[in-house]
C-alpha cells in the first residue's frame, strides 16, 4: 500500500477550511441582493444569516462524537458531500425559505469540518512539534478567510448573479471526496454502548437558545426575551452535564467531563475562550472604527486589515517554532502581553488619527496571540485521548464559537453604552434625528447622510463618541489579557517546551483501530 503523506493529508484538509471561510463572509456582501431578488422579509434576512451559525454551534459536539465512534474520515466526507449539494441547493433557491432551509443543511453540515479535521490532523502528526505546525497551516487558512472574503466577494458580485457566493465551497469539496479517501487514514474508537440520543436532544436544546440569546444581545441589546432564551439555555446546559456525569456502564456520555480533569486541557480550553472572546471583539470594534470614523469603505477596510492578518499567520507559524525552546506557558503568558500591550496602544489612539496607527496596534495584538490560539489547539488535542480527538477538537472550536459571539454581545453592549452616554450632539436637530444619532455610530452616520446642509458637526461628535467608547472597550480588554497571561502563567508553567514523541509501537491499540478502520 502507498504511504499516505501527512502534509498531503494537511493540504486537503486545508483548502476546504479557506474557502469554506471565505463562503461565510461573502455571503454577508450578498445579503442585499439576496433580500431584493428573493424579496425576502427582514425576519427571513435575519434566518437566511443566522440559521447556519446556530446549527453549526449546535451539532459541534455530537459531530465530534460520532466522529471518534464512525471513523472520523468517513464522518468528514459524508459532511463534506453534504456541504457541496447544500451548497448548490443554495445557490440556486428560488424563495427565502428554500434559502434558510439549505443554510440550515449547511450549518449541520459544516458541524461535521473542524472536528473531523482537527482530530484527523492529531492522528497525521503524533509529534508535538509538527503537530503545532500542521494546526497552524490550517488555522491560518481557516482564518484568512475573513479577510479575503470581502474582497472575493466584491469581485464575484460585481460579474455574477448573488448565488455565487454559495458555489464557492463546491470544488474544495469535491477535491475532498477523492482525495479525502487516498490521503487521509480512517481514525475510529469502536464502541458498543449505545449512543445516547437523549444527550444529543439536551445539548441542542441548551446550546440553541444560549446562541440565539447571545447573537439578540449583540444586536438589539438588553430585552426580556434573549435573557429568558440565556436562562433556559444554562438551566438545559446544566441538566445536559448532570447527564453526562451519571453515565455509567448502559450508555457512553456524548461528552466526556474526565477530560477537564486534566490541568492542561480545562486550562487551554479556557484560555482560547476568553482570549476569543477578547481579541474577536476588539477586531469587530476596529474593523467598524475603519469604515464609520476613518470612512473607508468595506473593501478598502478589508486591504488595511490584510496586514494584520499576515501577522496572525506569522504568529501562528513562528509560535511552534519557539514553543520548541521556550516552556509553553511561558511562550503563550508573553504572547498574551504582548496583545495586552496591542490592545492598550488603541487607548491613546485619537478619532482622527487615521487608520494606520490603529492598524499597527492590531498587528502587534494578532501577533501576540499566535502562541495562545496554535499552542493551546495542541495541548487541547494532546491532552485528550486517541479516542476521544473528535470531541476534544469539537470542543476546541466550540470554545471560539461562543467565546467570539459572547464577546461581542458583552463588550459590543458595554461600547455602545459608553457612546450613549458621552455622545454630544449638536443642536438644531430634529427629535426624531436626535434619537436616531444618539442610539450608535452607525445610526448617526445615517441620519448625517439625509440631513440638508453641512452635517460635520454632527459626524465629528459620533465620531468622537464612538472612538471613547472604542476606548473603553480596549481598557477592559488589556486588562483582562494581562490577568489571562498570569492564570495561564500560573496554570501551564509546568509544561516542558515541544519535543519529539517516540514512535507508537506497531501493533498498538491506536494503530490497529484506526487502521481497521481504514479497512
Amino acid at each position: 500500500m502507498m504511504k499516505r503523506s501527512p502534509w498531503l493529508g494537511l493540504a486537503v484538509l486545508a483548502l476546504p477550511a479557506l474557502l469554506v471561510s471565505i463562503d461565510v463572509f461573502v455571503l454577508l456582501l450578498a445579503m442585499p441582493r439576496i433580500g431584493a431578488e428573493l424579496q425576502a422579509s427582514s425576519t427571513e434576512q435575519l434566518w437566511i444569516l443566522d440559521v447556519y451559525g446556530f446549527l453549526l454551534s449546535g451539532f459541534m459536539i455530537t459531530m465530534g462524537t460520532l466522529g471518534d465512534r464512525i471513523g472520523r474520515r468517513r464522518l468528514l466526507l459524508l459532511g463534506a458531500g453534504a456541504f457541496g449539494v447544500a451548497s448548490v441547493v443554495a445557490a440556486y433557491s428560488s424563495g427565502p425559505v428554500m434559502l434558510i432551509a439549505a443554510r440550515a443543511v449547511l450549518g449541520i453540515a459544516g458541524a461535521t469540518l473542524a472536528p473531523s479535521a482537527l482530530a484527523l490532523i492529531s492522528g497525521l502528526f503524533p509529534d508535538p512539534r509538527r503537530r503545532g505546525l500542521a494546526i497552524g497551516v490550517w488555522m491560518v487558512c481557516f482564518m484568512s478567510g475573513a479577510v479575503i472574503g470581502p474582497v472575493v466577494g466584491g469581485l464575484l458580485l460585481e460579474h455574477f448573479w448573488w448565488g455565487s457566493a454559495f458555489l464557492l465551497g463546491v470544488p474544495p469539496m469535491l477535491l475532498l471526496l477523492v482525495l479525502g479517501p487516498l490521503l487521509l487514514p480512517e481514525q475510529r474508537h469502536p464502541n458498543t454502548k449505545p449512543f445516547d440520543l437523549a444527550s444529543v436532544g439536551l445539548s441542542l436544546a441548551a446550546i440553541l437558545p444560549f446562541v440565539y440569546g447571545v447573537k439578540e444581545l449583540a444586536r438589539n441589546g438588553w430585552s426580556p426575551l434573549p435573557l429568558a432564551a440565556l436562562a433556559a439555555g444554562l438551566v438545559l446546559g446544566a441538566a445536559f452535564v448532570r447527564r453526562q456525569m451519571t453515565a455509567g456502564t448502559a450508555r457512553e456520555p456524548l461528552l466526556d467531563l474526565r477530560l477537564f480533569r486534566d490541568r492542561g486541557f480545562a486550562t487551554a480550553l479556557g484560555g482560547l475562550f476568553a482570549g476569543t472572546m477578547l481579541t474577536g471583539a476588539m477586531m469587530v470594534f476596529i474593523t467598524q472604527h475603519l469604515q464609520l470614523v476613518d470612512g473607508l469603505s468595506p473593501q478598502t477596510a478589508g486591504l488595511w486589515i490584510l496586514p494584520a492578518a499576515i501577522a496572525t499567520a506569522v504568529g501562528f507559524q513562528v509560535a511552534p517554532l519557539l514553543a520548541r525552546r521556550v516552556r509553553q506557558g511561558w511562550l503563550m503568558a508573553g504572547g498574551l502581553l504582548l496583545s495586552a500591550a496591542g490592545v492598550a496602544a488603541v487607548i491613546l489612539i485619537p478619532a482622527d488619527a487615521g487608520p494606520l496607527p490603529i492598524i499597527a496596534a492590531f498587528i502587534v495584538t494578532n501577533l501576540g496571540m499566535g502562541p495562545m490560539v496554535t499552542l493551546a489547539t495542541g495541548i487541547v488535542l494532546g491532552s485528550a485521548p486517541p479516542e476521544r480527538a473528535g470531541s476534544a477538537g469539537a470542543l476546541n472550536e466550540v470554545s471560539g464559537e461562543f467565546g467570539y459571539a459572547l464577546g461581542i454581545a458583552l463588550l459590543g453592549s458595554l461600547g455602545t453604552a459608553v457612546y450613549r452616554a458621552v455622545v454630544d450632539l449638536p443642536a438644531g436637530l430634529s427629535p426624531q434625528a436626535a434619537a436616531g444619532a444618539r442610539d450608535t455610530v452607525t445610526s448617526a452616520v445615517a441620519v448625517a447622510a439625509g440631513q440638508p446642509g453641512d452635517a460635520q458637526g454632527l459626524l465629528d461628535a459620533a465620531r468622537a463618541a464612538s472612538t471613547t467608547g472604542l476606548h473603553v472597550v480596549a481598557a477592559v480588554c488589556a486588562v483582562a489579557l494581562a490577568g489571562l497571561a498570569v492564570v495561564t502563567f500560573r496554570m501551564l508553567r509546568h509544561l516542558p517546551p515541544l519535543t519529539a514523541a517516540p514512535a507508537p509501537a506497531e501493533g498498538s491499540a491506536d494503530t490497529v483501530a484506526a487502521d481497521a478502520g481504514g479497512r
